[in-house]
């Protein structure tokens, strides 16, 4: 079967304080805060973009801060962690970032390859590990892949096969790996058995959805449609201004998206200058004022 998808385009978490978000997945991390707008469905809530200096999908991190929100606790039903993918030689240097920063991270073997996992302000656990075929030259670090807690990881891999097209490359454990034809960074998914997990609240630290990118509208419909043959139910088409999307769910519970590729980030700002300025759908541009107000200080 092909697959509906050909990787992951981005992933979106909940954060709580706005500044501290973005100091470390800029300021530690080193990923380009690519794009300053709001939630298209909350808009007195920012929604930031983190990434590849163009905003290539792929290398995208996005973040809905609530400064009221509570610190998450993490359960089953959820996306458990997300995977960057690193340069050879780069893990060292990452340690050493965190290390300065005062964030803990812990060493591991997973699928016979060295990981760092630590998590961002919020709790929010992230791995990171070396890749030989890293795909975006000139971004920080790309996505790997997530990590999906599920009460039954049978009926979730069988969804992931028979209906998305991904096929099983390997089992450590309770992990299974699942994987997009072709190979490369962002196109592995890992599924955990988690049957004593209960689900949590989404809070901060949470990630929400992972969004899987298709090359353009025809695709993205191809997939909707083989989804909906399925039996899936399947959104209707949200403009998102910097792609198209539509949002189902798995067996397992959790949220997908199914991203187009374009049109991209520079619609709204120039190439050479995302991320600096306050960027609006049309049927936000008349609030700007209030919500420019509203929105809590990003430095």
């Amino acid at each position: 079967m092909e697959p509906l998808v050909t990787g992951i385009h981005h992933v979106t978490a909940f954060a709580g304080n706005a500044a501290r978000n973005r100091r470390f997945y800029t300021d530690v991390l080193g990923f380009r805060l690519v794009k300053r707008t709001v939630n298209f469905d909350a808009p007195t809530m920012w929604h930031l973009y983190y990434g590849h200096a163009s905003g290539a999908p792929g290398t995208l991190v996005t973040h809905f801060p609530e400064p009221r929100a509570a610190r998450a606790r993490h359960g089953g039903g959820e996306i458990a962690s997300l995977t960057l993918a690193l340069r050879p030689g780069e893990l060292e240097s990452l340690v050493e970032q965190l290390e300065r920063a005062h964030v803990a991270c812990a060493r591991r073997t997973m699928f016979g390859r060295a990981v760092v996992a630590f998590e961002d302000p919020d709790g929010m656990l992230i791995e990171a590990e070396e890749r030989l075929d890293f795909q975006q030259q000139q971004a920080p670090a790309e996505i790997a892949r997530v990590s999906l807690a599920v009460p039954d990881s049978r009926a979730t891999c069988e969804f992931l096969r028979d209906i998305m097209g991904f096929t099983e490359s390997s089992r450590d454990g309770a992990r299974t790996r699942m994987e997009i034809t072709g190979g490369g960074s962002g196109r592995e998914l890992d599924v955990l058995h988690a049957p004593d997990l209960p689900p949590q609240p989404l809070a901060a630290g949470t990630i929400h959805h992972v969004a899987w990118r298709v090359r353009d509208d025809r695709a993205q419909r191809d997939a909707a449609q083989a989804l909906a043959r399925a039996g899936i139910a399947v959104t209707p088409v949200t403009d998102r201004q910097y792609f198209q999307s539509i949002y189902f769910r798995i067996a397992g519970g959790v949220l997908f998206e199914i991203a187009t590729d374009g049109p991209g980030f520079a619609v709204d700002e120039r190439s050479d200058a995302l991320g600096r300025t306050l960027c609006l759908p049309p049927q936000y541009e008349s609030q700007r004022r209030l919500l420019a107000a509203t929105l809590p200080p990003l430095e």
